[in-house]
């Protein structure tokens, strides 16, 4: 997507996606390159059914993923409605056919965002490769084994989501408070093609360790497959499949702790 040279430097309020392949870091060397030639096969396939000119747009490379800038004379609600619904469409009849089901978390955000000669940056670039790089994202999309999991902004679900319209289904989407880098903040999320997801039993977000957006910003659950970090206070708990972390907790009334049989599915 090209900028007129006196826009350099200059905010315009943009749509940000931030897209990131689920624990990366547990491909191969070997496997990588196939890894990315579908996500960009999966991106690629969406615009055009979208109906959104791949030219329109402006992505950047991300090595385990996608960071995407949409200029403001394409709705928004192309992208959250029509375009997600190919992305996942695309996603999950390719995953039929593969060894490793490709996992994505998507996020977005609409905000300003300047661009340079190398890219684009802003505090909108920011938060939207926060929410992908969230612990709620990140456990939504193991826990329910889904092949996608959309997160968006709470400005852009009051503006654009809780309205409704094609494709988009407010009543899908449920809220959480998570904690980024540079605070607390609201997010809603969807997996899309099923109903509102529990987000009471998703932990709360916690900073990532490295910057948001960077190739190896993959969290906690890059090395480690069933394991949960509780950050608070000064003891760290690490809980497997059959054991659940509680800490400051009342229970009122009985409650069952642990799986059901028959219903428990590990985790990709």
């Amino acid at each position: 997507m090209e900028h007129d040279a006196w826009d350099a430097g200059e905010a315009r309020y943009e749509l940000v996606i931030s897209v990131d392949a689920r624990r990366s870091g547990q491909y191969s060397d070997a496997e990588k390159p196939l890894m990315r030639r579908q996500i960009y096969e999966v991106l690629e396939t969406a615009f055009t059914q979208a109906g959104v000119g791949r030219d329109t747009v402006h992505l950047e490379d991300r090595g385990d993923g996608v960071l995407i800038s949409v200029p403001g004379r394409i709705a928004v609600a192309r992208l959250l409605g029509l375009w997600m619904t190919e992305v996942h469409e695309k996603l999950r009849l390719d995953n039929r056919r593969e060894r490793r089901p490709l996992g994505l978390r998507v996020a977005m955000h609409v905000g300003p965002v300047r661009h340079d000669s190398e890219g684009f940056c802003g505090d909108a670039v920011n938060l939207a490769c926060g929410l992908a790089d969230s612990s709620v994202a990140r456990q939504l999309l193991d826990r329910e084994q889904a092949d996608l999991v959309l997160a968006v902004s709470d400005s852009l679900y009051r503006e654009v989501v809780a309205p409704g319209g094609k494709f988009i289904d407010p009543d899908r989407f449920a809220p959480a408070r998570i904690t980024l880098k540079g605070g607390e903040v609201t997010a809603w999320f969807q997996l899309p093609g099923r109903p509102a997801p529990d987000i009471g039993q998703a932990a709360p977000g916690t900073p990532p360790t490295t910057s948001p957006g960077s190739p190896d910003a993959d969290g906690p659950d890059t090395d480690d497959e069933d394991g949960y970090e509780d950050g608070g206070g000064d003891a760290e708990y690490r809980a497997g499949r059959d054991m659940n972390v509680f800490r400051d907790t009342t229970f009122e009334r009985s409650v069952h702790i642990g799986h059901n049989i028959g219903t428990d599915r590990r985790k990709d």
